[in-house]
């Protein structure tokens, strides 16, 4: 048995990844203390120190969610039925919504005052809707818990597939408040969720908690714990949850760097994952593409940014007019809402674009406004980065000579999300289908991945295949997915042997 790490010293060395070394910073060295602890990032080498507070802040949630997931085999699916439709009804009363928004207020004016994006975290009445309506879709659902998925008939006995409730999910998400209906999905299977929300729409989460979702796990009589809010700003609680071996799953969504943290110290504990740090979608034009199919797809597909908004275009390098109609198409997209737009250019394609290159425009993003070229270069490799925008549109162009080099891109470059075609030529969709390496493909706008729109149902989570392809599980990963299979045997023959 190892001892027990106590204390760090500035440039100690420690092993990660299998034959690679990174060394203790004089700040970690200093900040750390007995009881806390280290996990490393296999990838990059990150060393995340875990306080002991929030250490036992993320044992006392998981203690809490475990319990409740033992008690959840005596709840009837007529009592979770029961809770959404209360947490829908609640959160439909004007003067329980008016908490929200007071504590909402708070946040937003906090996160404006640290230059941070707001776009996802005020709450409006379009978002109050979206609950609602995703608490009402899995108050509608069929309960999943204890379904037959197959039944193998034998001379005297008979086995069963049977399925069954998961366990404790662990749930870590961006500061966007409507992501309650996501996070409490996965009681209509029976597990129980501890979720921890983004620093800036804290305050909003308790209010939902307090004012909302535990009034309605009281009124439906489910077990104390089913659904916990880890209640801490510190972002190494994530982490402590996310190592917590007890945990049946760890998601995790948000920007690509703290995703790849949280999944890196799931793995090591031994926790499936999915995980969903990267956005940036595809589209690519082939030679027989319709120009106001084109058309329609970008404009739809750059009306805000969020992780499948259009971040690449590739177009067909012989087709001048789908390249002027690209031009008039992002524009037309900006100028909904009077915006400007920033384009970026693959070097040795600034030609169509020559004249963007010579003019200046505003261009605001979460940190402020600068002036800058509406148009600039960018190296092929630039290929990987999603342009995180917050009022101006930004996205990237890329002349090809084919969608075979276009699918080479995206496999190489691309975070392997979402990919769109638009052609005339359906061998060409179906070839398309077959060799991009994306769980998402389209032939329109790039918009249209997510569970709510495309499913019917909240999502936990849009996987992409940055990390893997996933085993048996969509790359829409929604509260009823989640579940495993037992096997049941029933004998009519009492003197069945082998």
């Amino acid at each position: 048995m190892g001892s027990e790490l106590n204390e760090l010293k500035a440039g100690m060395q420690i092993v990660y990844g299998g034959n690679k070394v990174t060394e203790v910073t004089p700040d970690l060295a200093a900040a750390f203390r007995p009881g806390d602890r280290l996990a490393i990032v296999d990838q990059s080498g990150d060393l995340l120190h875990i306080p002991a507070a929030c250490h036992d802040v993320a044992t006392t949630a998981v203690d809490r969610a475990l319990g409740a997931f033992a008690s959840m085999s005596t709840v009837s699916d007529a009592q979770i039925t029961s809770f959404y439709d209360q947490f829908a009804t609640l959160l439909g009363d004007d003067s329980v919504w008016a908490i929200i928004e007071a504590a909402n207020a708070v946040d937003v004016g906090a996160a404006k005052a640290r230059g941070r994006s707001t776009t996802r975290l005020a709450v409006n009445e379009k978002m109050r809707r979206s609950m609602i309506a995703g608490l009402r879709e899995w108050r509608d659902t069929t309960p999943v818990r204890g379904r037959i998925l197959e039944r193998i008939q034998h001379e005297g006995w008979s086995a069963e597939q049977v399925t069954a409730p998961l366990g404790v999910v662990a749930f870590v998400f961006e500061g966007r408040p409507n992501v309650f209906a996501d996070a409490t999905g996965v009681l209509r299977g029976g597990n129980t969720v501890v979720f921890r929300i983004g620093s800036d729409a804290l305050g909003t989460a308790r209010a939902i908690v307090d004012a909302a979702l535990t009034p309605a796990v009281e009124r439906a009589g489910l077990p104390e714990g089913v659904v916990v809010l880890l209640d801490s700003a510190d972002r190494a609680s994530g982490w402590a949850l996310f190592s917590d071996e007890r945990l049946s799953l760890a998601v995790a969504r948000g920007s690509g760097r703290a995703v790849e943290q949280l999944g890196s110290v799931a793995r090591q504990s031994g926790i499936p994952v999915s995980l969903h740090g990267t956005g940036g979608a595809w589209l690519i034009a082939d030679e027989t593409a319709s120009p106001a199919k084109l058309r329609a797809a970008i404009v739809n597909s750059l009306d805000r940014k969020v992780c499948n908004t259009l971040n690449v275009c590739c177009l067909p390098r012989g087709r001048a007019d789908l390249i002027e109609v690209f031009r008039d198409a992002i524009m037309e997209a900006a100028a909904v809402d009077d915006r400007n737009v920033k384009l970026r250019v693959v070097s040795g394609d600034e030609e169509p674009f020559a004249d963007w290159f010579k003019r200046h425009v505003k261009v605001t993003r979460a940190a402020g406004s600068h002036v800058e070229q509406m148009a600039s270069s960018i190296a092929e490799s630039t290929l990987v980065e999603e342009w995180e925008w917050e009022v101006t549109p930004e996205l990237t162009v890329k002349l090809v000579d084919s969608v075979n080099e276009a699918v080479a891109l995206f496999n190489k470059y691309s975070p392997q999300f979402v990919a769109s075609l638009i052609s005339e030529d359906q061998s060409a969709h179906h070839r398309f289908f077959e060799t991009v390496n994306a769980p998402f493909v389209g032939n329109g706008i790039t918009r249209w991945p997510d569970g709510q729109y495309a499913l019917s149902r909240p999502e936990l989570g849009l996987s992409n295949w940055q990390f893997g392809r996933l085993f048996a599980r969509g790359a829409i990963l929604s509260g009823d997915g989640i579940f495993t299979v037992r096997t049941r045997a029933i004998q009519t023959n009492p003197d069945l042997h082998r």
